[in-house]
């Protein structure tokens, strides 16, 4: 499971590279993080010995059938900061819930 999980990934970011896009997200060849970079201002984010040192959220956005992206999947990152924006321009506020075991 967690080898399929890994050659996703791999994949997912090989097809970044290989189109040469600004990707959100860069590993290195070992697969320890490198950079991330938030999708709606730019921002790159703080990331220190492959550890993210700051606050962001990562989507993978899988379409369904019924969507007009059927079969997409979108990967994205959002800073504290934007995630903030966008969650507030939310009619129905997002659920939240503590975590009382933080690893």
């Amino acid at each position: 499971m967690m080898e399929k999980l890994w050659r996703t990934w791999l994949l997912h970011f090989a097809y970044i590279e290989e189109k040469g896009e600004e990707s959100m997200r860069k590993y290195g060849e070992s697969g320890i993080l490198l950079s991330v970079v938030c999708n709606r201002c730019g921002k790159k984010l703080a990331v220190k010995e492959g550890i993210l040192r700051e606050g962001a959220a990562h989507f993978d956005v899988a379409w369904d059938y019924f969507s007009e992206k059927d079969g997409e999947v979108h990967h994205f990152d959002l800073c504290e900061e934007c995630y903030d924006g966008v969650t507030r321009e939310f009619l129905i506020e997002a659920d939240k819930e503590e975590r009382t075991e933080l690893l």
